[in-house]
């Protein structure tokens, strides 16, 4: 049964999920997405599974698998490989965004024990909305677009640019996105694709490079909403959407935790020991060799 509540004061809406208490955490004995596991019975590439235990009902939640590979990473990944990846994301972006009962379609990833991975094999997860997030439909009404100050500007190539943020609460964010307004992935053409993989795969090479391993990250994708061109009209800033992917971690050196403290809840007010700009010059120096 769903069960949505609303905090009455501030209008954070909160899922009861009771259901998930009881989803499997860390299997120590086989992997669920390896071939021949329960979710993976024949070889695959790339593959797309309903979510067990969804935070939502109607079918709106899935499990994307990266690669049959337990070890691959999606820093490592081919790029034929990746290039399937990244279609199929906009494939189930397509087809759950085109559902009547669909606003908004998150893709997103959580790599890394600690920030909640309960599975270690490469995977992502795609959310379907009935409605529009508080925050992408703040970001939307700001008309948000990318940040051209160039002293955090990381990498800027084959029409795409990664840039850190200038304020953001976690020690690593960085935000990527097409140099030229494009609302979503369904929108990008073979080659922005290709684009979007290569600087994708160039930012976490450089994430683990300067923390000498594969860092705990959190990613999503900020996409236009899905609803119809009549119900769009109620979404300020719809027209100007402009696709772009944030990566965050909870690192502030190598396996040193950034832990928001009581006074950064109670406030939703931030205090940050890492200066964006010198993060920004310390991905800069960690392009391959």
């Amino acid at each position: 049964m769903r069960d949505v509540r609303v905090d009455p004061w501030l209008g954070t809406m909160v899922h009861v999920v009771a259901s998930r208490q009881h989803r499997p955490n860390l299997p120590a004995t086989s992997c669920p997405f390896c071939v021949g596991g329960l979710e993976a019975p024949d070889p695959y590439t790339v593959k797309v599974i309903p979510n067990r235990w969804p935070p939502m009902p109607d079918e709106r939640c899935e499990v994307a698998l990266y690669a049959s590979d337990h070890r691959a990473r999606l820093a490592t990944l081919e790029p034929d490989h990746l290039a399937t990846l990244i279609d199929t994301w906009a494939l189930r972006t397509d087809a759950l965004g085109s559902r009547n009962d669909v606003d908004y379609v998150l893709i997103f990833e959580n790599s890394g024990r600690e920030v909640g991975a309960t599975i270690d094999h490469p995977h992502g997860q795609i959310y379907a909305f009935d409605h529009v997030p508080d925050r992408p439909r703040r970001r939307l009404a700001a008309g948000w677009k990318p940040d051209p100050t160039s002293d955090r500007l990381i990498v800027e190539r084959n029409g795409w640019a990664a840039t850190v943020p200038a304020a953001s609460p976690y020690p690593l964010a960085i935000e990527i996105a097409p140099v030229e307004r494009v609302a979503d992935l369904v929108s990008l053409d073979a080659s922005q694709r290709r684009g979007f993989g290569d600087v994708l795969q160039d930012v976490l090479g450089r994430i683990e490079r300067i923390h000498g391993e594969p860092a705990p990250t959190m990613m999503w994708f900020n996409q236009r909403p899905t609803m119809s061109n009549q119900r769009s009209q109620e979404i300020d800033g719809y027209s100007d959407a402009w696709f772009n992917v944030e990566i965050v971690s909870p690192w502030r050196a190598p396996h040193v935790m950034r832990y928001i403290a009581a006074a950064e809840v109670a406030t939703n007010e931030f205090f940050i020991p890492v200066v964006p700009e010198d993060l920004a010059a310390t991905l800069r120096d960690a392009a391959p060799a």
